[in-house]
């Protein structure tokens, strides 16, 4: 066999990587799945919606929101992790997705860092304690001075075993030393309803689906996790405000792809959201939920996603949390 000349092996590697290329190039030629891993009206869903539509103009390809909930999102995640990485099947991640769940429940189907190519980081949605009106402190100050005096009296509710509004609580009550009972729901909207309702006097959640709540003063704000207080609430002070800055961590929403996709098809959908978040109504009725738009590039969101489920996973060893 003849020795090949060095260009024509540069020459041979090229052609062997023309149809990946030519592939990247032409992508996408259908429409793309956007898959929700929760129900249809929670923060997830809300934002994945709202960039959709312009991603898939910036696109050329009708962008489908597709909801596959259950798991507390790891039925959906797995689903995405497990599809082909050609771009097709993505998925609109969350903290809870890859940091909070996997961080407490060791039989999540995937891992978070190993399973995605991590495309960027949409938005940061602010977290709120909050509480029913009738309940006895209305300010932070009140509630945690109550807390202290009452321990184990009160309970929280969240969306659910893992969920980021479980986890935040429980770095609060590790940090500012109470103890108040977890009530894990199966989502944020029946434990919103109950906290309504007056079923359990405190609710943690992502501020966008607890928003219209307490604009109707029907619950009331205690205080934030966000990096300044919000125009939406001027009067609540935020965690870092009230001496707790290590509880003042945000939720993160982003948006996903198995892990091999091409490099090319990461960086289109990369800019294709930036195109959507560049939009100035999409941009407004992100911010109109309380949520703060991000748009980072991909190797920060990859980094981002790392980090966050390092500190979950610390936090479930140090509380030695289990999944319900």
């Amino acid at each position: 066999m003849k020795h090949l000349r060095p260009h024509a092996i540069a020459f041979s590697i090229f052609a062997a990587l023309l149809p990946g290329v030519a592939a990247a190039q032409a992508y996408p030629t259908k429409p793309v799945r956007l898959v929700v891993p929760f129900a249809p009206g929670g923060t997830t869903d809300l934002i994945a919606r709202f960039i959709s539509t312009k991603m898939g103009v910036a696109l050329g390809q009708t962008v489908v929101v597709d909801n596959r909930g259950g798991a507390g999102g790891a039925i959906g995640a797995a689903e995405v992790a497990k599809a082909s990485p050609d771009g097709y099947t993505l998925l609109m991640s969350s903290v809870s997705t890859m940091a909070t769940n996997p961080a407490i429940n060791p039989k999540t189907p995937y891992d978070p860092n190993a399973d995605f190519a991590h495309i960027i980081n949409v938005a940061a949605t602010p977290m709120v304690i909050a509480v029913n009106p009738s309940f006895a402190a209305k300010d932070y100050k009140s509630f945690a001075d109550l807390l202290r005096k009452e321990p184990g009296k009160h309970s929280f509710a969240s969306a659910g075993p893992g969920s980021i509004g479980h986890l935040l609580a429980e770095i609060y009550k590790s940090t500012a030393k109470v103890y108040v009972t977890h009530i894990p729901y199966r989502g944020s909207g029946p434990a919103l309803n109950d906290a309504v309702a007056g079923q359990v006097a405190i609710v943690v959640d992502n501020l966008p689906t607890a928003l219209p709540f307490i604009n109707d003063k029907r619950l009331t704000p205690i205080v934030v996790a966000a990096p300044k207080r919000l125009a939406q609430l001027p009067n609540v002070p935020t965690f870092a405000e009230v001496g707790l800055p290590n509880v003042n961590r945000m939720s993160f929403l982003g948006v996903s792809a198995p892990k091999g996709t091409p490099q090319a098809v990461v960086d289109k959908l990369n800019a294709a959201v930036k195109a959507a978040l560049a939009d100035a109504s999409v941009k407004e009725r992100i911010e109109a939920t309380g949520a703060i738009v991000v748009g980072n590039s991909a190797t920060e969101y990859q980094t981002q996603v790392k980090d966050e489920l390092a500190i979950y996973q610390r936090v479930v060893k140090e509380q030695a949390l289990k999944p319900d």
